[in-house]
């Protein structure tokens, strides 16, 4: 299970797309991401248009799953720029895992954009078959 930590996204969001500020290093810009659970597995999709990977640094601690990334401009120091509408800077998000999920074996791929993680579900939190041990007739009980 994924838990949503991050009260102030949305606010972020909105300062963002107001103000029209870029993640710097103080102050990461937010990245879009998908999660949803495919059969044993969670899978997490995170857009990072742009971003060359090896500027993508991700780590697990504990159960808190940290992704940073940077997008630098494409262009020099000598342009005159007419606009500047796509983020750059830095990127970053942070997802708290639950304890159900195995952060050991956590796959990651990147590819046209998209950086995609597979965390599958931990062997402790799968579904299990109990055996009933006992006897076979019922006891005749005196009341």
């Amino acid at each position: 299970m994924l838990m949503r930590t991050d009260p102030f996204r949305e606010l972020d969001r909105l300062t963002q797309a107001l103000f029209g500020t870029n993640g710097t290093r103080s102050h990461p810009a937010i990245m879009p991401m998908d999660a949803y659970r495919q059969g044993e597995q969670f899978i997490v999709h995170f857009d990072l248009p742009g971003v060359d990977l090896s500027s993508i640094d991700l780590n697990v601690e504990r159960n808190v799953l940290t992704v940073r990334a940077e997008r630098r401009p494409t262009y020099g120091e000598d342009v005159e720029l007419q606009a500047s509408e796509r983020p750059r800077g830095v990127f970053s998000r942070q997802l708290f895992l639950g304890d159900t999920l195995d952060t050991e074996h956590v796959e990651a791929s990147y590819e046209a954009g998209v950086l995609t993680l597979r965390i599958p579900v931990a062997e402790r939190a799968k579904p299990r078959k109990i055996e009933i041990t006992g006897t076979s007739t019922p006891k005749e009980i005196n009341v």
